[in-house]
């Protein structure tokens, strides 16, 4: 699947399916977060969606603004994380000030956005020796089950960027560290099909190709030896993160 940020109707398909989104889509491993923002006292999680990874950010203990443009999804997120700040905003137009923050965080988002204008944003928002964090969770092929579900649902344009080496990023950001997790979530089928109705993919097809890969999902996990009959599952991620930083 080619990845272009500029399709908008991909980017900003996700508030139909908000509530789905919430259910399905899987947190971060705290150790990742901590090394993404190292000693970080403030940070901006952007594109933040309904706060995924903004929980973890606060259960670090660190002071946390919320950047995200679409209302179902900030709604979302202020019922999931009670007392962080949210706001609306972009990666391109952060209603931040110059220097006011020592983290800016992408969770699955930094694929949605204008790489030069976002960094050039980041940076004027980053204290001096501040980290623009980008980080995504990734499907891990190397189940069987996961592989088949790949063929029926194809890498989404976050696991294209997040496996295609260093992510595109702009001025002042000059020096980029990676690290990975490899890590299992134990779901139910039907969190399977959630997961796959919150995919941009899914939620722009017309009605009836929508119903067909759902159908196929359903009868991979009827059929399939690892997933048949069990009421969960096992689905492996690796999540890549990335810290980029001034040099």
């Amino acid at each position: 699947m080619a990845h272009d940020w500029r399709d908008r109707r991909n980017a900003e398909s996700f508030g139909g399916q908000a509530a789905a989104y919430e259910r399905a889509r899987p947190s971060y491993p705290t150790d990742a977060v901590a090394w993404l923002i190292g000693d970080a006292g403030r940070v901006a999680d952007v594109g933040a969606g309904t706060g995924k990874l903004t929980r973890v950010l606060a259960g670090l203990g660190r002071e946390v603004v919320a950047v995200e443009p679409d209302d179902a999804m900030r709604a979302e997120l202020e019922a999931a994380v009670p007392g962080v700040s949210a706001v609306k905003g972009s990666g391109e137009h952060l209603p931040l000030a110059d220097a006011s923050v020592d983290a800016v965080t992408y969770g699955q988002a930094w694929h949605w956005v204008d790489p030069a204008l976002a960094s050039r944003e980041a940076g004027r928002v980053l204290t001096e020796t501040g980290a623009l964090g980008l980080l995504w969770n990734v499907r891990d092929p190397s189940e069987g089950w996961v592989a088949a579900l790949a063929e029926i649902v194809p890498p989404a344009p976050g696991e294209v960027m997040a496996t295609s080496g260093e992510p595109p990023a702009g001025l002042p950001f000059c020096h980029a560290e990676e690290r990975r997790w490899t890590w299992t979530r134990t779901v139910a089928p039907d969190d399977v099909l959630d997961l796959m109705m919150s995919r941009s993919l899914l939620i722009t097809a017309p009605a009836a190709e929508r119903t067909r890969i759902l159908g196929s999902v359903r009868r991979l996990l009827d059929t399939h030896p690892s997933t048949a009959g069990r009421p969960t599952v096992e689905l492996d991620y690796v999540t890549i993160a990335w810290r980029l930083t001034r040099g």
